[in-house]
């Protein structure tokens, strides 16, 4: 049975082989006959390329933005003088002013 699955591995690794050439060669064809195709093929992945990596950049930007308000919101509360509120509820009142806000969905 062993020898048998060796065998078909191996057979298709051949097979795969084979495919991988046959779409070299036409893709070396294409590359003499049509060369505006290769480099308009290039240009579009690049364009694609950019377009991703451009979208990321926003996205970190946003994070950084967001990131940026929280450490400027954390400097204003340690800044101004701590207002004590008096009452039986006052310490939950000022641990829950620290609680940053809820994250904006990116």
């Amino acid at each position: 049975v062993r020898l048998g699955v060796d065998q078909c591995i191996q057979k298709f690794l051949d097979v795969a082989r084979q495919t991988e050439c046959f779409f070299l060669q036409k893709r070396l064809q294409l590359s003499v006959q049509k060369p505006e195709q290769v480099i308009k093929e290039d240009v579009s992945e690049l364009r694609n390329e950019l377009q991703r990596k451009e979208a990321l950049i926003q996205k970190h930007l946003g994070k950084l933005r967001h990131w940026q308000q929280v450490l400027e919101d954390i400097s204003v509360q340690h800044k101004k003088p701590a207002e004590m509120p008096q009452g039986p509820l006052a310490y939950l009142e000022q641990a829950s002013a620290n609680i940053p806000a809820p994250m904006k969905p990116t």
